[in-house]
């Protein structure tokens, strides 16, 4: 079931509807002082502040709006195929999810390699990191 919420552009929210309240996590009126306490955090509950970079509370809210998805199949109020492609968005967003954390961890490596080999220094027998 779509969201009942109505955009700033004045259209209907895309957004599959969680909950008995009709409304997605970004516009349930109940779940505003979740959203205000994630924002904080840099815009991604868990994150490591970076823009963009997900964190456990865009997981979670994934996994909400799958369950709502599940539960729309269930009841009928969903059509099967519409829930077989909402399946497939999800599994491609969780795996960018994935991709990006590989991508910052392999970055935090980088960079803490290259503060060993700073703080070795050339003349300890460290290394250039890439050379």
């Amino acid at each position: 079931m779509r969201c009942a919420a109505i955009t700033k552009a004045g259209e209907r929210c895309q957004g599959t509807a969680t909950g008995g309240a009709g409304y997605c996590f970004a516009h349930d009126p109940a779940r505003a002082s979740e959203r205000k306490r994630n924002a904080r955090r840099g815009g991604s509950a868990g994150g490591n502040g970076r823009p963009g970079t997900p964190g456990v509370g865009d997981v979670a809210q994934v996994r909400q709006e799958i369950r709502g998805v599940i539960g729309g199949v269930l009841k009928g109020t969903i059509h099967r195929s519409t829930g077989g492609v909402l399946f497939q968005g999800f599994n491609t967003l969780l795996r960018g999810f994935e991709t990006e954390r590989k991508i910052r961890e392999q970055d935090e490596l980088e960079d803490r390699i290259a503060e060993l080999e700073r703080i070795a220094g050339p003349e300890k027998g460290g290394r250039t990191w890439g050379a």
